[in-house]
């Protein structure tokens, strides 16, 4: 995986080296990679040089040819292969994934298998890209369309979900044809390179594949510009996102943008209230909150407002918080010091604007990058978590009293990624669903993010999906021929 024996049982965290044309090689430098829970260093990652960078970029320029010509078949049967290579390695990788992000075992766990579930979808998109036939106007003239690949990619992952983010543009890619320079995460390396030594192991031709990791502009800089570069994907935030899409502009590159959230969770007085404050809250602390769609405003109807807040609480103060290796962990330790300091500051804000701390608002102990769950009462508008994404565990909740009220802060902010509702009325979840601006919206449940549904939002949060059929249309042309028999 990481420039060792591919086929050894994972017993400890690797050093992460680069994969470039179809070999693990070291970096001009590296730099420490650590467990958020301990504070220690567990390992070490390369880091690239700008001609890792260009031969990364040219062997998936020099591999296109070749993989585009692989029949679509073909290609899915080496997708599965690497989908349960995946599954073979899981318990392995999410240790490693744990290690090295925070989440508990459990969640690291599900997301390797899912990610498994997701290369397999794609396997069959890959099988699936039709073009069409258009009836023409006269009888001796033929018109059809084909789908062709973009080209090589350069992708862009998060740290949150190493795994996760990376296998959706990876393997959207393969399945269209294209060839991709993978951008991981600094400080989440090494389950990122598993994926990669997944799809190696599997038989996937030097250089199609490609994992480099270094200073995020001056990678992104480097590969956006580069003239292989088809098209781009990136995940991560807005004020990032949109120096991405504007360099991409400049180039004419194609770009997907999966970017920030301020998710509203609106809970009307007429919902399973208790079941509402255990399901939002479950989510809401799901990956210490460290999530692009997790519930972030929670908009509650005046007269259910004491009954939500108390099941909420009460669900929030029975989360274990701890080490994610530990058993019945629940919760773990926030990625790094950054975000930690990050809710310390959003908390002491919202206080100082009156709102009131009903769980959690502090650090947990001294050593790991712990913040308890926390639950803000009676937020007021006024304070910055209910306008900057908190992308941490702090749920700030707030009442309202109709409608077109919760609608308008609904749709206050320039976000529009995903949004959630409560209510038993069919007629105010037909509302909801037409009136709330944003690109995904689960009523009475939380079903964002399955591999065949689409996954993007609107307005600040980007363009493009990363989920469903709709992920493939981002790397496919279309070709129109017309014919004169």
């Amino acid at each position: 995986m990481t420039g060792n024996d591919p086929q050894r049982t994972l017993t400890a965290y690797p050093n992460t080296q680069l994969y470039i044309d179809g070999a693990w090689r070291a970096g001009k430098s590296d730099i420490a990679v650590v467990n958020p829970a301990t504070e220690t260093e567990i390992g070490r990652l390369a880091l690239s040089s700008e001609d890792d960078l260009a031969q990364a970029a040219q062997a998936a320029a020099r591999s296109f040819d070749s993989w585009r010509k692989v029949p679509a078949f073909e290609r899915s049967k080496l997708m599965r292969r690497a989908a349960q290579i995946l599954r073979d390695r899981a318990e392995e990788i999410a240790v490693i994934m744990t290690m090295e992000q925070g989440k508990p075992l459990a969640e690291s766990r599900v997301e390797t298998l899912s990610a498994a579930d997701i290369i397999d979808w794609f396997a069959e998109e890959a099988r699936r890209t039709y073009g069409r036939v258009i009836p023409s106007r006269a009888d001796a003239v033929r018109q059809i369309v084909t789908r062709e690949p973009v080209g090589p990619v350069a992708a862009f992952t998060p740290w949150n979900f190493p795994i996760n983010q990376a296998v959706r543009k990876v393997s959207a890619a393969l399945a269209a044809g294209c060839t991709i320079v993978l951008k991981g995460p600094e400080e989440t390396p090494a389950s990122c390179a598993a994926l990669v030594q997944a799809y190696a192991d599997a038989g996937l031709p030097a250089g199609v594949l490609n994992l480099v990791f270094g200073v995020p502009a001056d990678v992104s800089r480097y590969l956006i510009t580069h003239p292989s570069i088809r098209k781009i994907s990136f995940t991560g935030s807005t004020r990032v996102g949109k120096m991405l899409a504007s360099l991409a502009g400049e180039h004419m590159k194609r770009a997907t943008m999966e970017l920030g959230g301020h998710a509203p969770a609106i809970v009307f007085a007429d919902s399973d209230v208790p079941r509402a404050a255990k399901l939002l809250a479950t989510a809401k602390f799901r990956n210490a909150g460290q999530v692009c769609i997790s519930p972030t405003r929670f908009l509650v109807e005046e007269s259910a407002y004491d009954e939500f807040t108390e099941h909420f609480v009460a669900t929030t103060k029975a989360i274990k918080v701890g080490n994610g290796l530990e058993n019945g962990v629940q919760m773990g330790a926030l990625a790094n010091d950054r975000r930690l300091e990050a809710m310390e500051r959003l908390v002491a804000d919202a206080r100082e604007h009156g709102a009131s701390v009903l769980a959690g608002g502090e650090r947990l102990g001294t050593q790991g990058y712990f913040f308890a769950p926390t639950v803000l009462g009676n937020v007021p508008l006024s304070a910055r978590i209910m306008t900057e994404e908190p992308f941490g565990p702090i749920a700030p909740i707030s009442t309202f009293k109709s409608y077109d009220e919760v609608v308008a802060e609904a749709n206050r902010l320039p976000y529009g990624l995903a949004a959630y509702a409560y209510t038993r009325s069919s007629a105010t979840s037909a509302a909801i669903a037409n009136d709330v601006e944003s690109g995904m919206v689960s009523i009475n449940h939380h079903g964002l993010g399955l591999p065949e549904t689409p996954f993007g939002g609107v307005k600040d949060s980007g363009y493009g999906s990363e989920g469903g059929s709709e992920a493939m249309e981002a790397y496919l042309v279309s070709k129109f021929v017309t014919e004169h028999r």
